[in-house]
């Protein structure tokens, strides 16, 4: 039995204690085992109609965000499964407060959704770049001085207010930070540079963010450490092998579906007292 307590934020961590590689043997296999269970459920799920589910996926350029959720959900009935990819902050965007645009690309009930980068970009990407913060033209915003630690800290409050209100609403939360080192990473840029059909996936962009790795490092532990909750809380995964964390992601998720125990609606007693004469209709045509 896999222990999915050593991937949860608990208390307060240090990345520095998680490893970022992690080989589970046949982890492909294992994972074709459990998209098939998690298509079921979420059939079910769906016919019920009682819950939804929110997926956030967080990590460094090149730790697999993608290809993950296409290979974990790719059995799922695309029905119920919705992936939103949270690029710059658009102008309509920039006009709301910062939690709208991920408010309104919440899961409806039955269904799975997934942020490919969330919420947290907001006290992460604007941390280490705490000019983006000007282009939200907040009133109380004027230097950089402004944009402190206690402005983040109070940002990390308003998301932790934001997932409890939609846990409390119906929908579960399961946050999953992808641990890639940096020398996996350089690996990685390099194969996108080697490989022609790669090449299009790279920017001079990621290099200038690889500068600043360190930096990035201390706000994840910081956000990992204020807002992994228990009714929302954060997982740190693996990412240096792509199958292992595909499955250790998929089968979390899992099992945490399966709490839930949902069940399909029963038909009305009125339309069950019915069935009879609709079979016979229909036989009859």
């Amino acid at each position: 039995m896999l222990d999915k307590n050593k991937y949860k934020v608990k208390s307060n961590i240090q990345l520095a204690d998680f490893n970022t590689k992690e080989v589970i043997e046949k982890a492909e296999k294992k994972l074709k085992k459990i998209r098939k269970k998690l298509s079921k459920i979420q059939d079910t799920m769906y016919a019920e109609g009682k819950y939804s589910m929110l997926i956030c996926l967080q990590g460094m350029d090149t730790s697999g965000k993608d290809s993950l959720i296409r290979e974990v959900f790719k059995d799922v009935n695309a029905r119920g499964v919705e992936v939103h990819s949270f690029k710059v902050p658009t102008e309509l965007e920039l006009k709301h407060d910062f939690l709208w645009r991920h408010y309104i690309a919440l899961p409806a009930k039955g269904k799975i959704g997934v942020f490919n980068r969330t919420h947290y970009e907001n006290v992460l990407v604007t941390r280490v770049h705490p000019n983006y913060v000007f282009g939200e033209n907040i009133p109380t915003i004027n230097t950089l001085e402004d944009i402190n630690d206690e402005f983040y800290h109070n940002r990390m409050d308003r998301i932790n207010d934001f997932e409890k209100h939609i846990v409390d609403s119906g929908t579960i939360v399961l946050k999953f930070f992808l641990n890639l080192s940096k020398e996996e990473q350089k690996n990685r840029l390099l194969r996108r540079l080697n490989l022609p059909a790669k090449n299009w996936k790279f920017s001079a962009g990621d290099l200038k963010e690889r500068k600043l790795w360190n930096k990035y490092q201390f706000c994840y532990e910081d956000l990992l450490n204020r807002t992994s909750k228990e009714n929302a809380p954060w997982y740190v995964i693996p990412a240096d092998d792509k199958p292992t964390a595909r499955f250790l992601l998929a089968d979390i998720v899992l099992e945490e579906l399966k709490k839930y125990n949902f069940k399909e609606p029963t038909l009305p007693a009125k339309i069950q007292d019915q069935v009879a004469a609709f079979k016979a209709q229909l036989n009859n045509e």
